[in-house]
């Protein structure tokens, strides 16, 4: 692996690159445009993390490409691994000093990862650990992509699916998620269906009327987590700038669009949001709409009260799909190493203030 450096900072991030860009890079350093695409399926094939295993590459070439590009590399500061499912959870250190929460999940139909695209959020839901620690910077491209790459690196495993769910707002970063959909999904390189990538939204509006009209064709995760605005806007700062009304307008509007269906993330928060009149009012404004409502035990953290049983996220999905909506009550995944993003990353921040982290690799 490429040693990385603060001279590094200052090369092209290659990763970040997507084919066109590295073949107008090759022409202007006089090479041929086959060479582009020789090495963006090294990188995104092969996943090579250093110029040197390019062995297909001349050496002259390799040593331009070291002057004035970087690979950049994530590096595992702790990677914790659960006994009971198999789950594994990873903080990545960023070449910065930074870190970013990626999750490995098992199902039956293969390894998905949970990926994080930004260093903190601002949006400041106050049952997620994730903006407690504080917004950072956003995540680029190769950053996001490294995180896959990575982790498949380590578990000597293909990863199958991909959700945008981790620590951050997706469309709050939105330029350089698109830039990593369509580098994750390029046919001359990894070549992942976008129906195989689930993004998660707290519910940006603007931003969903743009993803719309790209048509991606990826699952549109929305968190909702409460059917009336004042109850929604003290939990979820965001809708305090965009009502539930605008949000669902541009919810049908995207389903018209894509023609995908939408999942609402409702994360019950036992005593605020799961009585048989949220119930009821939730069933009504989601009446006639493509969508899956997938209900979850509110995770515990520590610096919040809320809390919700899996029996109480059980008895609410219940209710709903008694009254007609398509409900369900999403598994939990390593529960035994906090596999929640935001939690781990803060702790680390603690620590380090007191004595430093222990780098695995």
């Amino acid at each position: 692996m490429d040693n990385f450096n603060k001279k590094d900072l200052e090369k092209i991030d290659i990763l970040s690159l997507d084919l066109p860009q590295l073949e107008n890079v090759m022409a202007e350093l006089g090479e041929k445009k086959f060479r582009a695409k020789q090495i963006f399926q090294w990188l995104h094939i092969k996943k090579v993390f250093s110029f040197d295993d390019m062995t297909d590459i001349s050496v002259q070439l390799r040593t331009k490409l070291k002057d004035i590009f970087c690979i950049k590399s994530l590096f595992i500061a702790k990677r914790l691994e659960s006994s009971i499912d198999n789950t594994v959870k990873y903080l990545y250190r960023l070449p910065d000093g930074n870190y970013a929460e990626t999750v490995l999940m098992e199902y039956h139909y293969g390894m998905s990862i949970c990926v994080s695209t930004q260093v903190g959020c601002k949006m400041g839901c106050n049952f997620c650990a994730s903006a407690i620690a504080g917004f950072v910077r956003n995540l680029t491209p190769s950053e996001i992509l490294m995180q896959i790459y990575m982790t498949e690196k380590d578990r000597n495993i293909k990863v199958s699916g991909v959700v945008l769910m981790g620590i951050g707002e997706p469309l709050d970063n939105y330029e350089n998620v698109l830039k990593f959909l369509r580098l994750v999904s390029d046919k001359n390189g990894n070549n992942l269906s976008l129906r195989h990538i689930s993004l998660s939204t707290c519910g940006i509006v603007p931003k969903i009327y743009e993803l719309a009209e790209e048509k991606f064709g990826l699952t549109l995760s929305v968190s909702l987590h409460s059917p009336y605005d004042d109850e929604r806007s003290k939990i979820m700062p965001v809708n305090r700038r965009y009502s539930i009304d605008e949000l669902l307008k541009a919810c049908r509007f995207y389903i018209e669009k894509t023609g995908r269906r939408i999942t609402f993330e409702y994360a019950v928060i036992d005593g605020v949001n799961n009585s048989p009149e949220d119930g009821n009012h939730l069933v009504s404004i989601l009446k006639g709409m493509n969508c899956h409502v997938n209900i979850i035990p509110v995770n515990k953290v520590r610096e919040r009260n809320y809390s919700s049983k899996k029996s109480e996220a059980e008895s609410f999905a219940q209710y709903l799909s008694k009254k007609g909506l398509n409900a369900t009550v999403r598994r939990t995944l390593g529960s035994d190493i906090d596999a929640a993003c935001g939690q781990l990353r803060r702790d680390t921040l603690k620590f380090e203030k007191t004595g430093g982290v222990n780098y695995e690799s």
